[in-house]
């Protein structure tokens, strides 16, 4: 199985947040390939600069590195992708991870429930 990170799934697992469950532990140990996108990187990048996360964001940017998960780069065909689909959510992050997973195609693992009607590749945990 190759799944793909949704931004907060990714915060909460380099923070240890208790929001990761054992259950998203669990699902990314039995994973294959673990993506975490260039997307993330960057809303990371604008919210810490909002003041909005603390922290380094090129910690978070060598921690998928340290965690053995892969970086995803955007493509041409990632974000023309973007255009099919329904406006259902209006972040522009979540709608390229969405791009993302169903060109790739990988799972997309997501505490978002707006993201879900998208595609059988978003799984809400």
């Amino acid at each position: 199985m190759r799944l793909l990170l949704d931004t907060h799934i990714f915060l909460w697992l380099t923070t240890d947040d208790r929001k990761a469950k054992k259950s998203v532990r669990a699902e990314i140990e039995a994973a294959t390939e673990v993506y975490v996108s260039a997307a993330s990187v960057w809303e990371v990048a604008i919210k810490h600069a909002l003041g909005k996360i603390d922290g380094d964001p090129q910690d978070y940017h060598r921690a998928i590195d340290a965690f053995g998960f892969r970086e995803l780069a955007i493509t041409g065909a990632h974000t023309l992708a973007t255009t099919k689909l329904p406006p259902l959510h209006k972040d522009p992050f979540d709608r390229l991870l969405i791009a993302q997973a169903m060109t790739e195609p990988l799972l997309l693992l997501t505490a978002d429930e707006a993201l879900v009607p998208y595609s059988d590749l978003v799984k809400l945990v």
